[in-house]
């Protein structure tokens, strides 16, 4: 059995690098949707939109409502 000594420090590290990750994630996220909404508003079709952002085509129709 391997005793492992608790050190705070390193969980809150660990801690802060998830939470880093994750707003870096929504943040790539969010700059995507940005994305399709300007390019549904400029008329470029969905499919293309979808290649270039990687977002669903029905998430992209959705925002196109709100246009």
């Amino acid at each position: 059995m391997l005793m492992n000594e608790w050190n705070w420090d390193d969980a809150l590290d660990v801690r802060y690098e998830e939470g880093r990750e994750e707003g870096l994630e929504r943040g790539l996220e969010q700059g995507m949707v940005i994305t399709a909404r300007n390019a549904l508003a400029k008329g470029i079709p969905v499919e293309t939109i979808q290649e270039i952002t990687g977002l669903g085509i029905d998430a992209i129709r959705n925002l196109g409502s709100g246009v």
